[in-house]
């Protein structure tokens, strides 16, 4: 039992360093202009809705009450979190101060709420069976690069340093070895909460988007512009997803 236990943790803990490497690509972009700031909100915004869309979509094929349950207190609770950031005064996240570190906030309040439903994803799968558990984890390993990749298109274009955005990526996603060692020993009482946590991230998710980062993108680019990087980043996060499920 604890050998196998490690391995949960350890599986899991992969997932979390995953994230990180979303970061990377910008280690090889130096300066970022006006279009490109527009054009990295708008990619982000696909990214977060495709992952919303996928989380929503797992969450149903378990129980769809529960993940539309979920839903609105994602929603709900973002909508809170949002007032209550902006009645707050001045805040300091990430290298970033004011409404920059606000957004910032909620994006890694967000990534790190809906890394709780994974981690529990994970531990649930290796209860079921060791091939279960390493095609999950997997899965969601590779889910995470794009998800770190969002968390850096927001960060970095304003002023945050890569290896800082992905240290920042990794901490978002260290409730998943959290979560999979509880979820693993006592999986009776863990499962019920998946489909509700699923959909609570995916509320928050698909509100930030609209709420947040589609606004950002029109501030630099066109609506159109804006519109064709969401729907193409929507579309590759999509067809990365459903490369690695079915390989």
């Amino acid at each position: 039992m604890e050998t196998s236990l490690w391995i949960v943790v350890g599986a899991a803990f992969i997932t979390a360093i995953m994230t990180g490497v979303g970061a990377l690509p910008f280690l090889f972009v130096r300066r970022l202009g006006d279009r490109t700031m527009g054009l990295s909100n708008a990619a982000a915004a696909g990214l977060m809705l495709a992952a919303s869309h996928s989380l929503i979509a797992e969450g149903v094929g378990l129980d769809v009450a529960l993940t539309l349950a979920g839903v609105v207190a994602g929603l709900g609770a973002i909508v809170l979190a949002n007032r209550a950031l902006t009645g707050a005064g001045e805040v300091d996240v990430a290298d970033l101060t004011g409404a920059n570190a606000a957004k910032a906030l909620l994006i890694l309040g967000i990534m790190t709420a809906h890394s709780f439903a994974e981690g529990v994803g994970v531990g649930v799968s290796f209860a079921g069976s060791e091939g279960l558990g390493a095609f999950i984890t997997t899965a969601i390993a590779f889910h995470n690069v794009p998800e770190g990749l969002a968390i850096a298109l927001v960060l970095i274009p304003r002023g945050t340093a890569v290896w800082k955005a992905a240290l920042w990526a990794i901490f978002t996603s260290l409730p998943q070895p959290i979560m999979a060692a509880p979820a693993y020993l006592f999986v009776e009482i863990f499962q019920p909460f998946l489909p509700v946590g699923l959909g609570l991230a995916a509320g928050a998710m698909i509100w930030m988007v609209f709420a947040e980062l589609f606004p950002d993108a029109q501030e630099n680019v066109s609506n159109e512009s804006a519109a064709t990087g969401v729907a193409l980043a929507f579309a590759v996060m999509m067809a990365f997803q459903m490369l690695v499920l079915h390989h």
